[in-house]
């Protein structure tokens, strides 16, 4: 019998399709097990997995700005009926005034509808010093750097470099205070006296959070207003914290403080990225 006769065709031409059967029901499986398993970790990273009650953990590190993602995952969390208390792990040095303001709110938001604490680690100053103001409670370690009550505002001045290499700068502006301060120019008396303004209004906001949430006189703390920086024990002294300790002592302190359940389950929370598929 020849290779290419019509029996041995038809033979080879249903094994093709019965093979190109069990590969598509392969194929299919193995994406189904795929989409399970990307969705499992998905929810596990925002920290929906469990429906069990839980504490939220949440980490707050960086520098801090304007993040639509963890405050859309901070009001996920305020709207969990199973998350009982959240844990604020801040490990960060500031960022924008801002970004800080956005994130105060949020965090108030969250603590209206249950209890909150923070965790200072390494450095929790300026705007990370204003997150930990949101919450109910605050714990350090011994050696946090914290405080840092102030705002700055900083810029170049490229001007003199400019003439140096023969660059100069031309500008048509409707107002001799639109664009100041500039990289490009001298700060005259005019423009630094509207920026010391601004920055005075500022930290005339960030003091009375000190006053109301810690419930103080910031002149009676020594270098707070001028924005000078506290240990942790430094902190605890002058009530800009509450206590020294990490994540076991918070978590007492909502045991034996606020009537969170004792032994829940410590869960990561943390925001969504931003997909192509609109997750």
């Amino acid at each position: 019998m020849s290779l290419d006769s019509p029996s041995l065709q038809a033979d080879a031409l249903l094994d093709r399709r019965r093979l190109r059967r069990r590969l598509t029901f392969w194929r299919v499986l193995a994406f189904g097990f795929a989409a399970a398993a990307l969705t499992a970790f998905t929810l596990r990273a925002t920290g929906t997995l469990s429906g069990g009650r839980q504490i939220a953990r949440i980490e707050i590190s960086g520098v801090i700005t304007d993040n639509k993602e963890q405050i859309a995952m901070l009001r996920r969390i305020a709207k969990a009926k199973h998350v009982q208390a959240v844990v604020v792990h801040i490990n960060s040095p500031g960022g924008t005034t801002t970004g800080g303001e956005a994130l105060f709110e949020a965090l108030r938001d969250v603590s209206a509808k249950k209890p909150t604490v923070s965790v200072f680690g390494t450095m929790a100053t300026s705007a990370a010093y204003i997150a930990g103001l949101a919450t109910d409670h605050i714990v350090a370690r011994g050696n946090t750097v914290t405080g840092s009550v102030g705002v700055i505002f900083q810029w170049a001045d490229v001007s003199r470099l400019l003439d140096k290499v023969g660059i100069k700068m031309n500008e048509v502006k409707s107002g001799s205070l639109k664009a100041v301060p500039s990289m490009f120019a001298p700060l005259d008396e005019q423009g630094r006296k509207l920026t010391e303004e601004m920055v005075a209004e500022s930290q005339q906001w960030f003091v009375g959070l000190v006053s109301s949430r810690r419930k103080i006189d910031p002149t009676s703390v020594q270098g707070l207003i001028q924005g000078r920086i506290f240990s942790g024990r430094q902190a605890v002294e002058s009530k800009l914290v509450d206590g020294l300790g990490g994540e076991r002592e918070a978590v007492q302190w909502l045991e034996s403080k606020r009537g969170v359940t004792k032994g829940l389950s410590i869960v990561d929370w943390k925001p969504r990225a931003e997909t192509g598929w609109g997750w």
